[in-house]
């Protein structure tokens, strides 16, 4: 015996087929839901699945879900770094360090040649520190192991490993390339004039590069050599630092910033002539 049933619910309609059974005596329902078209314009229409989105958003177009707290909720830019959760992340800084082996190389040999002094808009959509760590580091150790080889050449018969040397370098080197562009930032900030500490990092990071450079030549245990190697590269450096950072001095009141930037990288450079490669 089959029964036909119409059932009406606040959600909708539905119909009901019975089937009995003869034998057994057991009843078998199907329910099979018809859902009118008035219903259709009257359903609660549920909010999308997200799960890049949190906290959950009732109604609206973004929905139910959970957010990711790595990206920002505008379209996956770089995490926001204008708080101190954001300072001591790593991912804060990851942006920094994204280049490649060519954009690189095209930024060494810029600080080769002081003449343009267009360094920072050559590096205004992506400032690096990959160029501040590599070269600071590889500066250090190329002055502790070709300052001891320079004393090696002279043929003095006491000669021995100075291992203050490393620590020595360590200390000049990156301190000078953390806390010069720093103080200029903060001095720059003071004086009203734009600045970015990130670009100023890069710039100091790159104009070191010179310095490996000449190391290599101040191995060379003649002394006049030694000088004028020493000379030209500290005037390159010098001539880099300052012909970039006039682009961010305004006024004639500030030309003493750059006379003191030429100042301070000329110094480093007969620092590492004075004290490694006597």
């Amino acid at each position: 015996m089959e029964g036909v049933g119409w059932v009406r619910p606040w959600m909708g309609v539905y119909k009901i087929n019975v089937d009995a059974g003869v034998l057994k005596g057991e009843p078998s329902i199907d329910v099979k839901a018809v859902i009118s078209e008035d219903s259709k314009g009257n359903a609660y229409p549920g909010p999308e699945a997200n799960l890049q989105i949190f906290p959950p958003q009732q109604g609206g177009d973004k929905g139910l879900g959970y957010q990711n707290i790595s990206s920002s909720s505008e379209g996956g830019g770089p995490p926001p770094t204008n708080t101190w959760q954001g300072m001591f992340s790593v991912s804060s800084y990851t942006q920094y360090f994204n280049v490649d082996t060519d954009v690189v190389l095209n930024r060494l040999l810029s600080s080769l040649d002081p003449r343009t002094g267009d360094f920072f808009s050559k590096i205004e959509a992506n400032p690096d520190l990959y160029g501040l760590i590599w070269i600071s580091t590889t500066l250090v150790f190329v002055i502790a192991a070709l300052g001891n080889l320079a004393t090696y050449l002279i043929g003095s018969s006491t000669w021995s490993f100075n291992v203050s040397f490393m620590s020595l370098a360590a200390t000049a080197v990156y301190g000078y390339a953390i806390v010069v562009p720093l103080a200029f930032y903060f001095l720059l900030q003071y004086m009203g004039s734009p600045a970015s500490l990130v670009r100023f990092w890069c710039m100091w990071g790159y104009s070191l590069f010179i310095f490996i450079l000449s190391c290599f030549v101040l191995v060379i245990p003649v002394e006049f050599l030694r000088w004028v190697v020493i000379l030209l590269a500290s005037g390159v450096s010098a001539c880099f630092v300052a012909s970039n950072l006039k682009s961010s001095v305004e006024g004639n009141d500030l030309m003493l910033v750059l006379v003191a930037a030429f100042v301070l990288q000329f110094a480093l450079g007969l620092f590492i002539k004075l004290w490694f490669f006597v």
